[in-house]
């Protein structure tokens, strides 16, 4: 049905660790639980963290207790921090702009995520009607990203969202249209553990539903709106999300599949799941 193209597979809006600062490993804080195993604060270097900001331990992540590293995703806000806002000036060579470094990463992380969610919706064909305000909304956003480190950190993020996300919410209607039958509406529900296996839940709407721990094994979830659904170890071995609008390579990284999950093309299967065989689309 719809099938991502030109726009969000623009280089972009994926992560470019090697044209990074290694922004996420020190600007941004956690805390000692199931996803890491030691408490790091805002502005502190992560202790994996090597002299040409490489992580040293990113093949075994998962195997040393930092799954939340293998979940996080900045949609190339990285780099554009590094090589765009600050111009190729890391905090090692400049430490005077690290303090602002960390600010602005949170910043345009967000915004690089609104262009991720606005591209997607820019390769609906059949949100055709609302492309032109896609457009611009897109626009506007790239150039706010672009912009220097004072103007981003003036950027009111969430009025913004508001301004993008009924465009999001048309283009999801128009394509979902499209798909034959009654569609089920569980946005924002609360989904936390349910047993649904083998739901039958194509062209459905599950937009910020919490699905931790949810069995969705077998279930039909092509052309599914799954945007800010929280997918923390949901089962999704032998799903089918074909098509599914708006998810995201993190929402996959947090769940658990195999080799007969199906996903969208520009998606990639974690390693952590069961690997024997492929099944894309």
């Amino acid at each position: 049905m719809s099938q991502p193209t030109a726009h969000a597979a623009q280089p972009d809006l994926r992560a470019d660790c090697g044209s990074c600062f290694g922004l996420c490993c020190v600007a941004l804080p956690f805390s000692r639980s199931s996803d890491f195993p030691v408490t790091k604060s805002a502005g502190s270097p992560c202790g994996n963290l090597l002299e040409d900001f490489r992580c040293g331990i990113h093949e075994r992540l998962r195997d040393k207790g930092y799954n939340g590293c293998t979940v996080f995703d900045c949609f190339g806000a990285g780099q554009k921090v590094s090589q765009v806002t600050f111009k190729g000036v890391g905090w090692r060579e400049e430490p005077g702009s690290a303090r602002a470094m960390y600010e602005v990463f949170p910043v345009v992380r967000h915004l690089h995520e609104l262009l991720k969610y606005t591209a997607q919706a820019l390769d609906l064909a059949a949100a055709r009607p609302v492309h032109r305000e896609l457009r611009r909304a897109y626009d506007r956003i790239d150039a706010l990203t672009r912009d220097t480190a004072e103007a981003l950190l003036a950027v009111d993020v969430d009025a913004l969202r508001g301004e993008v996300n009924p465009l999001l919410v048309r283009a999801s209607e128009l394509a979902r249209a499209a798909v034959p039958g009654r569609k089920k509406d569980h946005r924002g529900a609360n989904l936390m553990g349910a047993r649904l296996r083998g739901a039958k839940l194509r062209g459905a709407g599950l937009r910020g539903a919490l699905l931790i721990a949810a069995d969705l094994s077998g279930a039909d979830l092509r052309d599914t709106d799954v945007i800010g659904a929280d997918m923390r170890d949901t089962n999704l071995r032998g799903a089918d999300l074909t098509g599914a609008l708006f998810l995201t390579q993190p929402q996959l990284n947090a769940a658990h599949g195999d080799a007969r999950t199906k996903i969208p093309p520009l998606l990639e299967r974690p390693a952590h799941w069961e690997a024997q065989g492929t099944s894309r689309t």
